[in-house]
C-alpha cells in the first residue's frame, strides 16, 4: 500500500437542510417543508458503502458531520452513519466525530442523544453573542440560547468548539474586544473566529451592491484581526489556522486533515473529496449538490457523484499550498514532493518566492514552508501572487 493510504481517513458527512438561510452563506443548504429522514439514513448508509469499496483497508481518524444543519439529523440516522463507517473502516482509537449544531433550544435538548450515538465533539454555530448583531445575521437564536446551548455542550462533550463571525457592518475594535474577552472566557480549548466575507449570490451580497451595508475598510478590519490574534493569544489560544485558535491538543483533527492535504471522502449532496488509489491516482470527487437529484442518483446507481477527476501535479502542488498555507506551521515541503512529485521551486511563479519572502509574508527554511502573521491577514493576495 502507498505510504500515502496508510494515513488516517477522514469523512465528511454533509446534511443540507436548515430551518431557514442565513443572508451570508453560500454553502450547499436548503430549507424543506419535510425531509424523510429514513431515505435519507439508508442512502448516507449507501453511499458509504460505495466509497468503501474504492478505498478498502483504511483507517478513519476523524468524521465530521457539516452543514446545512447537522442537529437537525434524527440521532438514530447519525448513529446509523457512524456504525456504518466504522463496519468498513477501522476507526482509529482516537478517532475525532464531530457534529455542526446550532444553539436553539429545541436542538440543544438533543446533545445527549447525539453523544449516545457516538459523537464526541460539538462545534456550535453561536456566530455572534449580541442580539442585533444575531437578528442581522439571520440566525434564529437569541444570546440568551447561546449561552444557554455552550452550557449544555460543557456538560455533554469532553471537547467542543463555536464559531464567531466578525469585522460586521458597523463593529468597533472597542465592541469586538469586548465580545471576544466574553466568548474566550466560556470557550473551552477551541474557538473559531471568522471575518465576515460577502459572497455573490447571497442576500448580503445584493445589499451591499445596492449601498444598505458596508463591512469594515482594509484599516478597520486588520485592527479587528490584530485584536482578535492579541486577544486569543492572552488566553492560551494559538492561531493554528488563519480562522482557528486552540490550546495544545484542542486542535481540530478533521479540518488538519483538509489543510495537510490528507485523504478525506466526501458523503452527501454538494461534498467533496480527496482521495488517492493505487489504481486510480489522485482524484478531485464531487457530489450533486442539489439533495433531490443526489438522493435519487444514490438509490440508483450507489452513490451520488457527479464528478471524478484526476489531478495533475502541478494541480495537486497548487491545492497543497492553498490549504497548507492557512496554517501556523505552514507545508511540509518534503510531503509537497512525496505528494506531488514537484519542488517547491516548480510549484510557484518565478520570482514569488522571494518577493513575498522578501517582503515579510513568507518565510522558508529547510523543512517549511510558512505565512508570518502579516501574510495570513492577506492570505489570498498572498496565494494569487505566489500561484497566479
Amino acid at each position: 500500500m502507498a505510504k500515502d493510504q496508510n494515513e488516517a481517513l477522514a469523512v465528511y458527512v454533509h446534511w443540507p437542510f436548515c430551518l431557514s438561510k442565513c443572508p451570508y452563506c453560500d454553502f450547499n443548504s436548503h430549507v424543506r417543508d419535510s425531509v424523510d429522514d429514513g431515505r435519507w439514513r439508508r442512502a448516507l448508509c449507501t453511499e458509504i458503502d460505495y466509497w468503501a469499496e474504492q478505498t478498502p483497508a483504511r483507517s478513519v481518524g476523524s468524521v465530521f458531520f457539516g452543514g446545512g444543519t447537522p442537529s437537525l439529523m434524527a440521532p438514530e440516522t447519525v448513529a446509523a452513519v457512524i456504525e456504518r463507517i466504522g463496519k468498513h473502516w477501522h476507526l482509529d482509537d482516537a478517532v475525532e466525530i464531530t457534529l455542526e449544531a446550532n444553539p436553539t433550544s429545541v436542538e440543544a435538548g438533543r446533545f445527549a442523544a447525539f453523544r449516545e450515538a457516538g459523537v464526541n465533539r460539538l462545534s456550535l454555530g453561536i456566530q455572534a453573542l449580541d442580539d442585533a448583531a444575531l437578528r442581522f445575521l439571520g440566525r434564529q437564536h437569541d444570546a440568551v440560547e447561546a449561552r444557554a446551548a455552550l452550557d449544555i455542550a460543557r456538560r455533554t462533550f469532553a471537547r467542543f468548539s463555536f464559531d464567531l463571525i466578525y469585522a460586521r457592518p458597523d463593529q468597533t475594535v472597542a465592541a469586538w474586544r469586548q465580545e471576544l474577552g466574553a466568548a474566550l472566557d466560556m470557550a473551552a480549548g477551541h474557538i473559531s473566529l471568522y471575518q465576515l466575507t460577502i459572497e455573490k449570490g447571497t442576500p448580503f451580497y445584493t445589499r451591499q451592491r445596492d449601498g444598505e451595508i458596508s463591512p469594515p475598510g482594509e484599516a478597520l478590519a486588520a485592527d479587528l484581526y490584530d485584536v482578535t490574534n492579541t486577544l486569543s493569544a492572552k488566553a492560551g489560544y494559538s492561531a493554528y489556522e488563519v480562522s482557528n485558535y486552540a490550546r495544545p491538543d484542542h486542535a481540530c483533527r478533521h479540518n488538519l486533515a483538509y489543510w495537510r492535504y490528507q485523504d478525506y471522502a466526501g458523503i452527501g449532496p454538494g461534498a467533496h473529496g480527496r482521495l488517492q488509489t493505487a489504481r486510480q491516482g489522485a482524484r478531485a470527487l464531487r457530489q450533486h449538490a442539489k439533495p433531490e437529484t443526489w438522493l435519487q442518483a444514490v438509490e440508483r446507481s450507489g452513490h451520488g457523484n457527479a464528478e471524478a477527476r484526476t489531478l495533475a501535479p502541478a494541480e495537486r502542488a497548487e491545492e497543497m499550498l492553498m490549504m497548507g498555507l492557512r496554517l501556523q506551521d505552514g507545508v511540509d515541503l518534503a510531503r509537497l514532493a512525496e505528494r506531488t512529485s514537484l519542488s517547491l521551486a516548480q510549484a510557484v511563479r518565478p520570482g514569488a518566492l522571494n518577493r513575498l519572502t522578501d517582503g515579510g509574508f513568507l518565510i522558508q527554511d529547510a523543512h517549511h514552508l510558512r505565512t508570518t502573521l502579516k501574510g495570513r491577514a492577506v492570505l489570498n493576495s498572498v496565494l494569487a501572487e505566489l500561484l497566479g
